[in-house]
C-alpha cells in the first residue's frame, strides 16, 4: 500500500528498521490479544512477521510524527470467500500508551478514504472481539453500520465471540457530506 498521511501520523510499509518499535507495542499484553494474536515473546518472532508485513503489502506501520516512532499498524486486507468473491476487512492496532487520543480513529479515517476513493473498493468489514470496547469505540466513530455477532477465527485463540460491521462507499461519502 501507499504512503498515507494525517495530522498527527504518517502511514506507511513497514521496514526492517521498525523492528524495535515493533516489538516494543508486540509484546505488551494489552495488545495482541485484542486483535486475536499472541503476546511476541522475542524479537525474532517479530522480525518474522514484520517480514511478512512488508512481503504481503497490506499493513501500514503507524508512525506518530511528534514521537518519530512506530505506534501500530492498520492494514487492509482482501479476502477471498468460498465463492471466489473479494471481500475486504481494516484492522488495526496500537500501542497502549497512545490510546484514547483519537489517533486509531484519525488513521482508520484516513485508510477508508483511500480505500473508497482511491482504489474504488465498495464495501469495507471491520470486527471486534465482544469485549473489546476501545475498538467498539473507533468503529463506531467511522461510521460503520453494525451487522451482527459472529464467532470470528483468530490466528492465536480459536474462535471468539465478535461483533461484525460494514461501511459502504456511499455511505462513506454521505458521512464526509456531513
Amino acid at each position: 500500500m501507499k504512503t498515507l498521511e494525517t495530522v498527527r501520523m504518517i502511514l506507511r510499509p513497514f521496514t526492517l528498521e521498525d523492528l524495535e518499535d515493533f516489538y516494543e507495542y508486540a509484546s505488551m499484553e494489552t495488545v495482541g490479544p485484542n486483535a486475536g494474536w499472541a503476546v511476541h515473546e522475542n524479537k525474532d518472532q517479530s522480525k518474522s512477521i514484520l517480514e511478512s508485513f512488508i512481503q504481503k503489502d497490506d499493513v501500514l506501520a503507524i508512525f506518530h510524527r511528534q514521537d518519530k516512532k512506530v505506534i501500530g499498524s492498520i492494514g487492509l486486507h482482501c479476502k477471498v470467500d468460498e465463492s471466489g468473491e473479494s471481500h475486504y476487512e481494516i484492522g488495526y492496532v496500537l500501542s497502549t500508551p497512545y490510546e484514547g487520543r483519537g489517533l486509531m480513529t484519525e488513521a482508520v479515517k484516513r485508510v477508508l478514504e483511500h480505500a473508497f476513493l482511491d482504489l474504488n473498493i465498495n464495501c469495507i468489514d471491520v470486527y471486534h472481539f465482544i469485549e473489546n470496547m476501545k475498538s467498539r469505540r473507533v468503529i463506531e466513530k467511522c461510521n460503520f453500520e453494525y451487522i451482527g455477532n459472529i464467532q470470528y477465527e483468530t490466528l492465536n485463540f480459536g474462535t471468539k465471540d465478535s461483533r461484525a460491521y460494514q461501511l459502504t462507499k456511499q455511505q462513506f461519502i454521505k458521512s464526509m457530506e456531513e
